[in-house]
């Protein structure tokens, strides 16, 4: 075989190679190619992915308005408990004056003679 028929035979064997290459890509095209159907079926499913990506947005928003509503209504609670304790801790101090007084005023009656 001469250097002229080795090219050649290269050459036709090259071309069958990419020639049965391209017909196995385009069989392999043909048969795993989508029909109507299954078009049909991924833009249902595609709307419902899009519907449920919406419900998940309007619950994440209802979850976090009620988050503020909520934190709201604990702030002011906590202020409401720091004004209880304030008023309790006054009454204490209060009471405890009172005691203080009513015990001195006991005491002096005591020591006092009657008359």
């Amino acid at each position: 075989m001469n250097r002229t028929e080795f090219i050649t035979v290269t050459a036709i064997i090259l071309f069958t190679a990419f020639v049965l290459g391209w017909f196995a890509s385009w069989l392999i095209h043909r048969l795993t190619r989508p029909t109507r159907g299954d078009m049909g079926e991924l833009d249902r499913m595609a709307q419902q992915l899009h519907e449920a990506e919406e419900q998940r947005d309007e619950a994440i928003a209802r979850l976090e308005e009620r988050e503020a509503e909520l934190r709201s209504k604990l702030v002011g609670t906590e202020a409401e408990l720091r004004a209880a304790m304030d008023g309790l801790r006054d009454s204490r101090a209060e009471i405890e004056e009172l005691r203080e007084y009513i015990e001195l005023k006991l005491a002096r009656n005591r020591v006092q003679p009657s008359r």
